[in-house]
């Protein structure tokens, strides 16, 4: 992904502290790991806690079972000077500034297009753990994860090298359009929130008569984020056609299969629960992944019609 002629957002609050934080970041990044994992039954019991708000914020995309380093404590981020506001200067806190600047400007553009405006998120990139506002305490075993009610993305960016190392979703430089593509998805959530997709999903959910059915609806929440993250793709190769290099979309594909509830819960517990799927499967993350991209309209990502 070629990203330097990327605008930088200045909605960035960086509470990484004065220690680096860029992408050859050490050991302040890791997600533990350890003994004594977490069953995947007790790590949904956890994400669901964020249904009041209209989403998961405690499951990145798909990444529930990171936290099967179970049990252990994260301090809160550690920091030497002053938080600080603006497009960091870092090479990974300019990456991110400049994907957020160019998601605002494709979803500004959609969004006038139809009547309507559009007021981009926040991002709070931190280590270890921060404050989440409304949406609680925020920890590295969450993953990035986007806030309702305080318009909010939180990424402890260490993550991103555990999509690599970890999770291998993604080698080498095709993990910069990887990030891209997880930044989007959460900034997806933030197009739902605007548009009250997530407020009408959360009345649902409390209408329920169990926790399979709102599983259901969460799986229709996420994999329409990843639609979206597609649409963004779409507008942005359109704007800027060579922003896109050899095996990124396959990088993107590789990370869905990465990151699909079905592979998380086959690696944590050697089998799959369909009815407790938050994210959905692999190739569901991938086919609603390429029909944002290769359609390029919201209209194109509705997870919740008749046959989706």
């Amino acid at each position: 992904m070629r990203y330097d002629d990327f605008r930088r957002s200045d909605d960035i609050e960086d509470r990484r502290g004065d220690d680096g934080g860029g992408m050859g970041g050490g050991g302040g990044f890791g997600i533990p790991m350890g003994g004594g994992g977490l069953g995947i039954g007790t790590i949904i019991i956890l994400g669901l806690v964020g249904y009041a708000f209209g989403i998961d914020p405690r499951i990145l995309i798909g990444g529930a079972e990171i936290l099967t380093g179970g049990g252990q404590r994260y301090e809160a981020d550690r920091r030497s000077g002053p938080v600080k506001t603006g497009a960091p200067t870092d090479e990974m806190g300019s990456m991110i500034s400049g994907i957020l600047g160019e998601i605002d400007d494709r979803w500004s553009e959609i969004f006038q297009a139809s009547g309507q405006t559009y007021t981009g998120p926040k991002i709070v990139l931190f280590r270890n753990a921060t404050n989440g506002g409304r949406c609680g305490m925020a920890q590295a075993a969450m993953g990035p994860f986007y806030c309702p009610p305080d318009k909010t993305i939180y990424l402890d960016t260490g993550f991103f090298r555990q999509v690599e190392t970890r999770f291998h979703g993604c080698s080498g430089n095709a993990c910069k359009f990887t990030t891209a593509y997880i930044i989007a998805h959460e900034a997806g959530h933030h197009v739902q929130n605007l548009l009250g997709i997530l407020p009408r999903v959360t009345r649902l959910q409390q209408q329920v008569g169990s926790r399979a059915e709102a599983n259901a609806l969460q799986v229709k929440v996420e994999l329409q984020a990843d639609c979206l993250s597609g649409v963004w793709v779409n507008r942005e190769q359109k704007k800027r056609p060579n922003f896109l290099e050899a095996g990124d979309i396959d990088a993107a594909l590789t990370t869905a299969t990465a990151i699909g509830d079905d592979t998380l819960q086959r690696q944590a517990t050697g089998r799959v629960v369909p009815d407790s799927f938050t994210h959905g499967s692999a190739a569901q993350r991938k086919q609603w992944f390429m029909t944002g991209y290769q359609q390029g309209t919201v209209q194109a990502c509705n997870t919740f019609g008749a046959g989706s």
